[in-house]
């Protein structure tokens, strides 16, 4: 074979690698999943034009899922680890366990075993955490918050604390449910993510 060709086939598998590491995989629930939006208005269509627009290359896989558990996504993980090889994997479960009353603990071993599956793919880990709202007790919205801390501090993944923050007790920014952020939240939402996201994304 000459030794151009030798050099564009070379070429050709580096640049291949590089398209194949750029892939953010948005691992979420219905928060992500854009429920009660229009097509291109969830955070994760706004986190593909801000990253366009700066100049990075990734290419955002929303593989959200509406009424998604840790558990649910702790199941489906390894296929779309394996489906879509990403470089980033954006963590946001865990509302839906804490809207059932479930264990914290039994979130925590699964939002560990995420992230722990995604490491050992070759991923970074942002792990996005949630708040629940007053009503369910002092000593579990505790809990339940506090768990995603200690997962993160635990595995030493970036953490985002809660992807509501600045405007949960805005209700004007939520759908009619009281629980989906609307349109206008969108880029709020993003502008929290992005927060942790960005340290992630190396260079340009």
């Amino acid at each position: 074979m000459p030794l151009r060709s030798i050099a564009t086939f070379l070429f050709m598998l580096i640049f291949a690698g590089a398209v194949q590491a750029s892939t953010i995989l948005v691992w979420g629930d219905s928060l992500s999943a854009g429920y009660g939006l229009k097509s291109g208005e969830a955070w994760p269509t706004l986190l593909q034009t801000r990253l366009t627009d700066e100049g990075f290359r990734h290419t955002v896989v929303n593989a959200s899922v509406s009424g998604e558990t840790s558990a649910g996504g702790r199941s489906r993980l390894p296929a779309a680890l394996e489906q879509h090889k990403p470089s980033i994997v954006i963590l946001e479960l865990g509302a839906n366990d804490g809207l059932r009353g479930l264990r914290p603990q039994l979130m925590a071993e699964n939002l560990t075993a995420m992230i722990d599956a995604a490491r050992a793919a070759g991923s970074q880990v942002l792990l996005v955490g949630m708040h629940m709202p007053p009503n369910y007790g002092a000593a579990y919205t505790r809990r339940f918050a506090q768990t995603f801390t200690d997962v993160a501090q635990a595995r030493e993944v970036p953490l985002v604390p809660f992807l509501l923050d600045g405007f949960a007790d805005q209700p004007e920014l939520f759908l009619s449910d009281g629980i989906h952020p609307t349109a206008e939240a969108q880029p709020r939402v993003l502008d929290t993510v992005w927060q942790g996201l960005q340290p992630l994304l190396g260079r340009k």
